[in-house]
């Protein structure tokens, strides 16, 4: 990580192990599998005074959570829902991702009991076409994930609710992404802002390398955008983007620069090889 420039000095090193998870990368016809190995590792084991976010959040501008850390246990909930306290009460901008793993939801309280509370205290909300229905219960009429087609204009009514649930929120965006197989995707996004909708621009990605951490690349570049001073429709082209490309990568980590994305904006992605 700190070859990368990332801040590792708040890092806390307890517990006996990392959690890890396992992927069987599907093709064509065959999805992907998930097998998560999470149980009595050490972000498992957190509890709540462990890290000093005092200190951790020191000259930060933006907190970001995923739902994936209150999911692990009833602790990495507890301490996961401190952070964003303390983010607030620092003048932080806080989002997450919502990120429903049905996998993970194993210690005693479902995603509905707990997430609730935590996006109560977030400003910009990012999920996927099911993540606001699985955790929530919120969806709108005329959306069939499960036909691999999605139409951008209807999600305006999910961010709209969630708004309504959470009037904290500033800003929600809803990755859309149409699965024609494993190794074809359409992708593509929308952010709404209480008013406007914004739709990304769509990409056609295939073959497909690697599909898994488009999320998280999305919502790095959504935030680096907004940190930049982007307007809300260049943020949402450049996040779309960016992860466009993180399916062209193998592994969790979108290895791609600024220019990059903005190359394949400039150019429209026709790939030619750059000389």
């Amino acid at each position: 990580m700190r070859q990368f420039g990332v801040d590792t000095s708040h890092i806390v090193r307890q517990g006996n192990r990392l959690g890890i998870y396992f992927l069987e990368a599907g093709a064509v016809q065959r999805p992907s599998k998930v097998v998560y190995d999470r149980a009595n590792s050490a972000v498992s084991e957190v509890q709540p005074g462990d890290i000093d976010w005092k200190a951790a959040f020191g000259g930060a501008d933006w907190f970001h959570w995923t739902g994936i850390t209150p999911a692990i246990s009833e602790g990495a909930a507890n301490v996961c829902l401190e952070a964003a306290k303390a983010a607030k009460d620092m003048g932080l901008t806080v989002s997450c991702d919502l990120n429903f793993r049905k996998k993970l939801w194993k210690w005693g309280k479902s995603a509905g009991e707990v997430m609730p509370d935590l996006v109560s205290l977030t400003d910009v909300a990012i999920g996927n076409e099911e993540d606001a229905e699985k955790v929530f219960g919120i969806s709108a009429e005329g959306i069939d994930v499960e036909a691999g087609e999605v139409d951008a204009t209807l999600y305006q009514s999910v961010a709209t609710q969630l708004m309504e649930r959470f009037p904290n929120l500033q800003k929600v965006a809803i990755t859309l992404r149409e699965s024609i197989s494993a190794s074809n995707n359409g992708w593509s996004a929308v952010l709404y802002d209480g008013e406007t909708l914004f739709v990304g621009p769509q990409y056609e990605i295939v073959p497909i390398v690697d599909r898994v951490g488009g999320g998280d690349s999305f919502a790095a570049g959504l935030i680096y955008s907004l940190l930049s001073g982007k307007s809300d429709q260049e943020a949402l082209d450049f996040a779309v983007t960016a992860s466009c490309l993180k399916h062209t990568i193998t592994g969790d980590f979108n290895m791609v620069s600024v220019a990059d994305v903005e190359g394949v904006l400039k150019s429209g992605g026709g790939g030619r090889v750059q000389r």
